[in-house]
């Protein structure tokens, strides 16, 4: 009976053993499931962060281009952009080839973009400080311009005087011929004036006084002496002293020069003037030009 009795008791026992162990096998398979499947969320998880950090390094470099172009065309400095940008094109391409990531990896990243990020918005606020200083620039450039424009204004205005000014006493300054005299000399030294017979001019004899003028300088002078027939013709003979100078921009004969030093003391020019033929009759003029304008004229008659 003893014997008999022992046996369910041993019966018992192995049976509780073989339920622990099972239930043992089963928790660590539960525990091993789990982790399993931990390890493959957080796999998940870590590449899906790789992808979304190789998206964002893309992000960064299109960024960083954009601040590189603004800040040149506002003349920053993109030394620094220029090489933070190589560092991300090179962490990019080398992202591009990881296939596997962890959490160190992850937690580097994060850190690497957080820190550009940081740097991007410390651009835009570089941005923003070069774009206030241009706009300043721009308005002092501006007005520099204007009073530019003014002063170059200012000066036209002061040429155009400067000018209507040179003209005014160029003008006041001209020579004045007075008292003119046109005389005919005979053979004998007889002189006559008014009207003559052609056969009477041995030599035109032509006196003038030079006026006073306060205005014009003492200087030598060349005096031309022109002579015109009724037709309007010169008399000109290049043998006789004759020539040719500028009037109103045309080139114009003249009958005889001479030389005086103007000395504002209204002193007598005389011209004599030996034609060497007899004149054509009709109604004469004289004139008498110096730098280009006329001093005086006077007309005579020749019978």
């Amino acid at each position: 009976m003893s014997e008999q009795a022992d046996i369910p008791k041993k019966s018992n026992k192995t049976t509780i053993i073989i339920a622990i162990v099972a239930v043992l096998v089963i928790v660590n398979g539960i525990k091993w499931y789990l982790d399993y499947q931990e390890k493959q969320e957080m796999q998940t998880f870590y590449e899906g962060e790789l992808e979304t950090a190789k998206v964002r390094y893309d992000e960064i470099s299109a960024e960083l281009d954009e601040k590189i172009l603004e800040i040149e065309k506002l003349g920053g400095d993109i030394e620094e952009l220029t090489r933070v940008k190589e560092e991300v094109e090179a962490e990019r391409d080398q992202l591009q080839r990881t296939r596997t990531a962890n959490r160190k990896l992850i937690v580097s990243l994060r850190d690497k973009t957080e820190g550009y990020a940081e740097l991007l918005r410390a651009k835009d606020k570089e941005i923003e400080e070069l774009t206030a200083l241009n706009t300043e620039l721009m308005k002092e450039n501006t007005g520099l311009k204007e009073d530019q424009r003014a002063l170059n204004q200012s000066i036209n205005e002061l040429e155009e005087n400067k000018q209507e000014l040179e003209e005014k006493v160029s003008i006041a300054s001209r020579l004045a011929a007075e008292e003119i005299g046109v005389f005919a000399v005979n053979a004998r030294g007889k002189e006559r004036e008014g009207t003559f017979r052609a056969r009477q001019i041995n030599n035109l004899k032509v006196s003038f006084k030079i006026a006073r003028n306060d205005v014009a300088p003492i200087e030598s002078k060349t005096l031309l002496l022109r002579v015109l027939d009724a037709n309007g013709q010169v008399y000109f003979d290049v043998a006789r002293g004759s020539g040719t100078f500028i009037k109103d921009g045309k080139e114009e004969f003249y009958t005889a020069s001479q030389q005086v030093l103007f000395d504002n003391s209204n002193q007598e020019v005389t011209f004599l003037y030996d034609k060497g033929s007899e004149y054509n009759s009709g109604n004469h003029t004289v004139e008498i030009y110096t730098d280009g304008y006329l001093m005086g004229s006077k007309s005579f008659t020749v019978r």
